[in-house]
């Protein structure tokens, strides 16, 4: 009996561990509290468990993941729902496999007590952003509902420097700003903030951070798991939000101070519950809005921009 022990015990040693599935990850911008539900399922082991070895890498330039990706370099990237739509239209092979955060976090941000206390006040101001295209579709919509249109105002593209630009007095407001984030910071500065947000201002709803994949090199059962991973760690967060903070911050020096101890608890409870979920309607709206706005040619139906993984 125990011969036969040994060399069972001997066999089960000596066989090699199961091999785990590569996963690149590019993210959207470097790592923050948008990024919780990854880091938290690459701490507490989820990825592994779930069979992957998934290598999570920070761009140097937050405009290459979807393309790298659409090239074949990376397998996933964390992107925006509102790109997706004027990339695709592009011609870039790309589709979105998930959500990881479910609610708009782009705001019009003013500040709290300067000359700028509702939109109408905007007439004959400067307004800063980054990325156009985009964001001057959402101005023209928001300023068309107070009478306003673009012609009213000035655009200044400040690069990523939005709330400096609009706390230095550059600019009398800014497009692209996220709430989570350039509130907190100008709090903290001692120069507060407004936000006017733009799903309350005649926009279409919309998922802010999304994963997107190539859909003619994804291999859907890995990534399936990916999503059922993050999904894992997102209830965990959810469940021990102090906890989950702990680990988080506990990834790198330079994330335990109060900016991002801040902007995890707002955005916490915005990351998508159910990752692979997709909401069919939403990505309708939102091409239909990219249209009516001129940025497209054509309105694609949602199989072309989205899919469920997890629907059978």
């Amino acid at each position: 009996m125990n011969r036969y022990i040994v060399v069972l015990l001997f066999l089960f040693a000596s066989t090699p561990l199961q091999a785990q599935d590569k996963i690149i990850l590019l993210l959207d911008w470097f790592v923050n509290p948008d990024h919780g539900p990854i880091i938290v399922a690459q701490e507490k082991g989820y990825f592994t468990k779930a069979g992957l070895d998934v290598e999570v890498i920070a761009p140097a330039d937050p405009a290459d993941p979807p393309k790298l990706v659409a090239a074949g370099k990376a397998d996933l990237a964390v992107s925006y729902q509102p790109q997706l739509h004027l990339q695709v239209a592009e011609g870039l092979p790309l589709i979105r496999v998930g959500t990881l955060v479910a609610t708009p976090l782009n705001c019009l941000l003013t500040l709290k007590d300067g000359n700028i206390q509702s939109i109408a006040d905007l007439k004959g101001k400067k307004i800063g952003f980054s990325v156009a295209g985009v964001e001057e579709a959402l101005l023209t919509t928001i300023l068309a509902r107070h009478g306003l249109s673009m012609a009213d105002i000035e655009l200044v593209n400040v690069n990523w420097s939005l709330s400096p630009a609009l706390m230095s007095g550059q600019v009398d407001a800014v497009i692209g700003a996220f709430r989570n984030f350039e509130l907190n910071q100008m709090d903290i500065e001692g120069v507060p903030g407004r936000c006017f947000y733009l799903e309350e201002e005649g926009l279409p709803a919309y998922d802010e951070l999304i994963y997107v994949a190539n859909p003619d090199r994804m291999d859907k059962d890995v990534i399936r798991r990916f999503m059922q991973a993050t999904e894992q760690a997102t209830q965990f967060i959810i469940n021990h939000p102090q906890e989950s903070w702990e680990i988080f911050k506990g990834t790198a020096k330079e994330l335990d101070d109060e900016l991002n101890k801040r902007a995890w608890r707002d955005t916490l409870p915005r990351f998508a519950l159910r990752p692979e979920a997709l909401d069919e309607g939403r990505y309708s709206r939102f091409e239909q809005f990219l249209n009516d706005s001129g940025l497209l040619k054509e309105v694609r139906p949602v199989s072309e921009l989205a899919i469920d993984l997890g629907a059978r």
